[in-house]
């Protein structure tokens, strides 16, 4: 019992350190993919990402600290981690793209 408390409190911690996207970033919101790599960034400033490379997964879940530029941070205190956007999301012929860490995702429609 004392484990799934201790969790509870870890991702009420997590959200309550997620602050809303601007205005000008809510283009970012959406769940973003490609064949190796899934994101998912929400309003409320929660982002979860998995991607496979080399035959190895990664996934990161928690706050978005804040926009650098196209680029945002990810995490808690020290523990962060900075996604590179070297297209920002733009809609072409009705579709949403963008590009995070040299992956072109397509934005998905649910």
């Amino acid at each position: 019992m004392r484990k799934i408390l201790a969790i509870v409190g870890v991702f009420l911690i997590l959200a309550a350190c997620a602050k809303p996207l601007p205005e000008d970033k809510l283009r970012y919101v959406g769940y973003w993919e490609s064949k190796e790599m899934g994101l998912l960034i929400l309003a409320d400033g929660s982002v979860a990402y998995e991607r496979i490379q080399k035959g190895v997964s990664t996934s990161i879940t928690g706050p978005l600290k804040a926009f650098d530029g196209d680029n945002f941070v990810v995490g808690l205190l020290f523990m962060t981690t900075t996604f590179e956007v070297s297209s920002p999301p733009e809609e072409v012929d009705g579709e949403w793209y963008m590009t995070v860490d040299g992956v072109r995702l397509t934005r998905t429609k649910e």
